[in-house]
């Protein structure tokens, strides 16, 4: 990746300008799914934050003083009035947070299904709806309707998500196209930055009208580039292919080879399959193009897993895969780190006794960012499977030592809930403030160099090539629901065991992911894309170590 953000960067001939273009303004989807899954944690702070006050003056007059409340203080809900006069239970608060993974659930196999409609008429249709759920947002004066702009906000995210990455990978050189995925995959971090950023100054209504100019941004650049040439041909559009190919590729490119590539592939696919599968492809490695990551067909052009008649369930070259990758993923939700993201400040009010959590939050993303740039070129040096074994190491060592912290201190998210602008939630020696961030920037660094983009990577590297397309969309379902059951669940495990206890657990579940990958994840580094015969599949999975 590192190496092929390098080559952009020094690319200076015309035919890489209009890509470049094309790109930075599709880049602008990712982005808003950024600041968006930046939201909740300032969001919250700031929608428990008025009621904190008023719980204290209310005990402070009644008790003398400031407490942590009684032995029901843990289970009684901490209710928040918002801006708008209504109140935020810490469950309601929870499933504010997880409702937009929800949705992503749901809108990432409608959005496979609407790319063979256009890529870009695609994206320019989900602005609109997406910035609508974010104003619906600022002007939200329920909890109710909290939760259905929450769903929305998620469905079109995932949406734009998919859609962006297809529509780079297709327009994209080959020689570049690593570069320009990377371009992608940063503005979403870089929107994460962002948004933990303007969240130590505005409240969740600023924050949210902020977050609904991000789509229309999209919408306006995204009208202005071309549809992708492949999409354009594959619906029968040959005149303006060949023109959006051109000016991708400069007016003076010799495009007759490239466009010869693209009329053979889309002869030999049919859009629902491609679509899905050229989406799981760049999204995971953005290493091989767009055209090539399609399902094998037969000659009548029916695609030979279903052709077979028999059930996908039984078919071991797709169910060892499955199994792997959903493994993988599984491990990577529940190892804590979106959790992490959706509550960051609310955790880090809990740790710290002097330093400003939103200030810790920005750290943390500006961290996560430089460290997934950093993934791809250890990923291509190192090799994917030593990676997830330091990845889930250093995760438990982190994960564990963050815990021992805060029982060591006392901390308590119910307690940093009420105390929220007022003082710290449970650490008290301010001194003692570097540990825990040191913690959690090691477990960041861990996650965003190993388990975070290789369970991607591992979908285009083990699934066959006729499988890849309804294989990764079982894991890419199957990561969402995770991820949905992560952050929801996050409270309840606070509550229950106290939030030293949530982060024990989370570092029980990266030692057994730790297990699972010294077990049963392959060393995929070098090794071609080629599918496996069926020999081999019965036995272990097996992937050409030849690449040619």
């Amino acid at each position: 990746m590192p190496s092929s953000t390098l080559q952009l960067i020094q690319a200076s001939e015309p035919k890489y300008m209009g890509q470049i273009l094309a790109t930075l303004a599709v880049s602008l989807g990712p982005f808003a799914a950024g600041l968006g899954k930046g939201y909740s944690s300032p969001a919250l702070a700031s929608l428990q934050s008025l009621n904190a006050l008023h719980q204290h003056h209310h005990q402070h007059q009644t008790r003398g003083h400031w407490g942590g409340g009684g032995s029901n203080s843990s289970t009684a809900p901490i209710r928040a009035m918002a801006g708008g006069g209504f109140s935020v239970s810490n469950q309601e608060g929870s499933w504010i947070a997880s409702l937009s993974l929800l949705g992503a659930l749901f809108g990432g196999p409608l959005g496979g299904v609407a790319m063979r409609y256009g890529r870009k008429r695609t994206l320019l249709a989900i602005a609109i709806p997406f910035s609508f759920f974010w104003l619906l947002t600022v002007f939200a004066n329920s909890v109710a309707m909290m939760y259905v702009t929450a769903f929305g906000c998620g469905f079109c995210s995932a949406i734009v998500l998919l859609v962006s990455h297809v529509y780079i990978s297709e327009i994209a050189s080959p020689e570049i196209r690593g570069g320009l995925c990377a371009l992608a995959k940063m503005a979403s971090h870089v929107g994460l930055l962002v948004s933990f950023s303007l969240g130590a100054y505005l409240d969740w209504r600023r924050l949210a009208m902020v977050v609904t100019a991000a789509p229309l941004t999209l919408l306006i650049a995204a009208f202005y580039v071309p549809e992708t040439p492949s999409c354009l041909s594959l619906r029968g559009r040959e005149d303006e292919a060949a023109e959006s190919l051109q000016w991708l590729r400069g007016e003076e490119t010799d495009v007759r080879q490239e466009w010869n590539t693209i009329q053979a592939n889309v002869k030999r696919q049919k859009a629902p399959c491609s679509s899905l599968s050229s989406a799981l492809s760049s999204t995971s490695s953005g290493a091989a193009a767009a055209a090539a990551a399609v399902a094998a067909v037969t000659s009548d052009g029916i695609p030979s897993y279903i052709k077979s008649g028999t059930p996908l369930w039984r078919q071991k070259r797709l169910l060892r895969p499955v199994l792997t990758t959903c493994g993988v993923m599984l491990f990577h939700r529940m190892s804590g780190a979106h959790a992490f993201n959706f509550y960051a400040v609310p955790i880090f009010r809990a740790s710290f006794a002097g330093m400003d959590p939103h200030g810790a939050a920005v750290i943390v993303a500006f961290v996560q960012l430089l460290a997934s740039i950093t993934s791809g070129l250890l990923v291509d040096t190192i090799g994917r499977l030593p990676l997830l074994i330091a990845s889930n190491l250093f995760m438990t060592l982190a994960l564990a030592a963050f815990g021992t912290f805060i029982y060591m201190e006392g901390g308590s998210l119910v307690h940093s809930i009420a105390s929220a602008g007022l003082q710290s939630g449970g650490a008290t020696n301010s001194q003692l403030d570097w540990i825990p961030l040191v913690c959690v920037l090691i477990f960041t660094v861990a996650f965003s160099i190993g388990v975070g983009p290789i369970a991607w990577l591992l979908i285009s590297e083990l699934y066959p090539l006729e499988y890849r397309g309804v294989g990764g969309a079982i894991t890419s379902c199957f990561s969402y629901a995770c991820a949905f059951v992560s952050v929801k669940t996050f409270v309840d495990l606070e509550s229950a065991f106290g939030l030293h206890g949530a982060f024990w657990i989370y570092a029980m579940v990266s030692l057994l992911g730790l297990v699972f990958v010294l077990v049963f994840v392959p060393e995929t580094r070098g090794r071609g894309l080629d599918e496996m015969t069926d020999s081999t599949a019965d036995a272990n999975l097996v992937i050409n170590k030849n690449p040619t």
